[in-house]
């Protein structure tokens, strides 16, 4: 009984494995990222060869029953006991459970979109230093001509695009949770505040010598 149960969740961990592995390359493959995209295209070869495996151990299995003298064969089904079934079943699961996923998370787990897209994120670089570094740069120039107006106003439209921008990276319907820092952002006013604040200095305690000791150069 546990080497019939080992066959059938093996074949389904195979052919899972084997949709999964194709769902990872074949967007890779259109999009031209399976070398740009190493992360990608060896998740997919893991899936690939982790459904070889299962697929061969309930190949083994089966050809007994189809008259293949298969002495491989009927060990493993004297091998095959409850824990490993139980691990099958497990795995089967866990299978099954991610095809289920996709269809709620269909705009995250489209290939190319799973892992790290280098053009996405070479075009945000790009997007950063058009509408942002370059705004600031702008306004920094104004200041130093004292051209207040013209500062403020690139300012605003740098602050405007970085958070569109990082807006757009944050949004979605699936993080929908608040987020909060661990701790607070350091400026480089605090820096400055702090660092020029002025210094209280020390009240030496009432009675003490050094109050009532007349200094050098004054007359008693």
């Amino acid at each position: 009984m546990t080497w019939q149960l080992g066959t059938a969740f093996n074949l389904v961990i195979a052919v899972a494995y084997l949709f999964i592995a194709a769902a990872v390359v074949l967007p890779l493959a259109r999009s031209q990222q399976l070398r740009s995209n190493p992360l990608g295209a060896a998740t997919a070869g893991i899936f690939f060869t982790c459904a070889v495996h299962h697929g061969s151990h309930a190949v083994h299995m089966l050809l007994p029953a189809l008259g293949v003298d298969d002495q491989r064969g009927l060990a493993m089904r004297e091998a095959w006991d409850w824990p490993l079934t139980i691990w099958d079943a497990v795995g089967a699961a866990v299978a099954v459970y991610y095809w289920t996923l996709r269809r709620t998370y269909s705009s995250l787990m489209e290939g190319a979109q799973l892992f790290e897209d280098l053009r996405r994120r070479e075009q945000q670089a790009l997007e950063l230093n058009d509408s942002v570094l370059q705004g600031l740069v702008v306004a920094k120039m104004a200041l130093d001509l004292g051209d207040e107006p013209k500062a403020r106003q690139s300012l605003d439209a740098s602050i405007d695009h970085a958070s569109r921008i990082i807006t757009g990276l944050l949004d979605s319907k699936h993080f929908d949770t608040a987020l909060l820092r661990s701790a607070p952002a350091a400026t480089a006013l605090d820096d400055s505040s702090s660092s020029a604040a002025p210094s209280t200095p020390a009240t030496p305690p009432a009675g003490s010598d050094t109050a009532s000791e007349p200094t050098e150069g004054t007359t008693s």
